[in-house]
This record gives structure tokens, sequence and C-alpha cells, in this order.
């Protein structure tokens, strides 16, 4: 059976492009964006290792998925599932909204439909992303990421294309656990070469449940203690992570927002984790999407907009993260 084409329903407002341009992750691999077409192309690996490659695109109710593969019904179940929690089809903004109508700088939210936040199919390629963000500029993080789906993704099986021109998924976990750290070292991935096996390792030994806390409903400070303890994952990781899991009570901290609010909102002056949070506290379980919606230049632009609008030296501080 082909998935000829596959239509998903969102809760309203949604507007595709907004969740595909929420933050950075449109623009790391396995993921291709064709903003010319309005498509993004998803390989993934199912949980029988078929690794198929998805062509997602606008829908009124919300979305479309195409494939040329041919799939079971229960593949097809699989896809819906995983893309519903991709896009986050069910989350209901309603209250955020409300709230931001209120303020000039987040008006645009609810005619852009933004709140959702692009995510993986996996919380494990999650925090592997978030991993590779910390201490380096945006194009390291692109090739990081880049580097390890060439090296270790399975490829889509494909008779017209050679091995190493296939589209690949994202490693799987037990992928990144059989290999080593001299490998990801030479892979550029340096000290964050052990934090990743450590993870992947720990998941694998029961360590690390990353789908009990991906479905947790825990207090959001107790689920940020535990992601904590995830290998590498300090304040600003665990913030981010956070936010990908519909939890935003917590700021995540890099130059940029110290940039920001320090300009913004403190005349220049040094500003740190506290300042910044106290400027938003207002904002109470929405404090994130708050910051990272907040229209800081005046323009209505949503983060990635001004980010795309910027020269391509400003881009690399832009995304440099502490």
């Amino acid at each position: 059976m082909n998935l000829l084409p596959l239509i998903l329903s969102a809760h309203p407002p949604f507007l595709f492009h907004s969740v595909i341009q929420s933050h950075g992750w449109y623009q790391l691999a396995p993921l291709h964006w064709d903003g010319a077409r309005g498509i993004l192309r998803q390989p993934l690996q199912l949980d029988d290792a078929h690794v198929l490659l998805l062509e997602l695109c606008a829908h009124p109710a919300g979305l479309t998925a195409q494939t040329d593969a041919r799939l079971a019904e229960a593949e097809i179940a699989e896809v819906t599932t995983k893309l519903a929690w991709i896009f986050n089809l069910d989350a209901d903004y309603t209250e955020f909204y409300a709230l931001a109508d209120q303020e000039p700088r987040l008006a645009h939210c609810r005619g852009k439909a933004q709140g959702r936040l692009l995510r993986s199919p996996t919380l494990f390629e999650d925090v592997v992303k978030v991993l590779a963000t910390t201490n380096i500029q945006w194009s390291g993080t692109k090739r990081l990421v880049r580097q390890l789906v060439q090296h270790f993704g399975a490829p889509l099986a494909d008779p017209w294309l050679g091995a190493n021109e296939a589209p690949r998924a994202f490693p799987t976990v037990a992928t990144i656990a059989a290999t080593d750290e001299l490998t990801l070292r030479g892979l550029g991935w340096g000290y964050r070469a052990p934090y990743l096996l450590k993870l992947a390792r720990g998941i694998l030994e029961g360590l690390y449940d990353l789908e009990a806390l991906r479905t947790s409903s825990v207090p959001t400070p107790d689920l940020r203690k535990h992601l904590l303890k995830l290998p590498g994952i300090g304040p600003y990781g665990a913030a981010t992570l956070l936010g990908l899991l519909g939890r935003h009570d917590f700021i995540g901290v890099d130059t940029e927002a110290v940039s920001l609010v320090s300009k913004t909102f403190y005349n220049g002056q040094p500003v740190g984790e506290q300042e910044i949070n106290a400027i938003f506290d207002r904002w109470g379980r929405f404090k994130s999407l708050a910051y990272w919606f907040w229209d800081w230049s005046g323009a209505q632009q949503s983060p990635m907009e001004a980010w795309e609008g910027k020269s391509v030296s400003s881009r690399e501080l832009y995304e440099t993260k502490v």
C-alpha cells in the first residue's frame, strides 16, 4: 500500500512554514528544506529498520506526506504517529495567544501560528542535536550533524542511487553505541564524543529512558532535573529540550539571549540568566515562547526570518552558543 498522499490535520491555527522555520532544525541533516517549493524532505527509519524518504508540504488542514515506498498499514500508522510528534499537531496554544495578543511585540504570533517547535522523530536525535549546538558556531553544528548522518545513518534503499548518494536517516542509538571515541573525534565531535557515547550506551543499558522523559507528566522542574542528568546537557541544553517537549518555563540562555536582553532591557549593561528570566517571568509557563518569538526588531519577524536576513558573518555570531 502506498502513501498517496497521507493528510494529517492539526489543531488550528497551524502554518506548515511556521513550524518548519520555528528554529534551526530544518537546516540540519538529515532534513532537506526546499523553500522555493515548500517541501521538507525527511528520511525516516521505521521501527523495522526500513528507511523511507517522506516529502512533506502544507495542506489547508495541516500537512501532507508522500513517499514512493510501498507501506503496510502498520507502517502508515507509525509514520502518522511520528509526524504528529514532529509537528506537534495536537498542541493548543489558545492560552498563549490570548496573552500574546496583549503584547505588541508578540501580537504577530497568532496570525503566523507561531508556538510549535519543529521536533525530531526521536528525543535521542534532539538530544544529540542540542549537544552539537553548544560551544560552537552554527556552521560547525551543521557540519557535526551532517558528518554523523553520513557516517552512521542507514541509507534509503533506492536502486537508482549508490550508497553514497542515497539519503540517510539519522543514526540509531545502537549504531552510535557501537562506535568508539576515536571515530567520533575524527568526525569533529571533539570533547562531545565521550558524552555522545555515554548517552547512547546508557540508553541501551537502561540508565537513561528517553521515551519516559518524552511522555512524562512530572512537573517541569523535576523533568529539568532528569534532563540535566543526560551526558553533556547543561542548563542551556535542558531548557532547549524542555521547549521541544512542550515545556516553556525555562529560557535557554546563550550569547544571543545575553546580547538581545542586555541591549533591549538593560541599556547594554551586563546580564546573566537571572536577569534574562526576570524580564520574561510574567509569562509563566510560556516564558521561553515569549522570549523566542519576541519581535526584537519591530519588523514582526520570526527568529529564523531575522536570521535569514542577516549577513553570513552576522549569522555566525547570532548562532554562537555559550
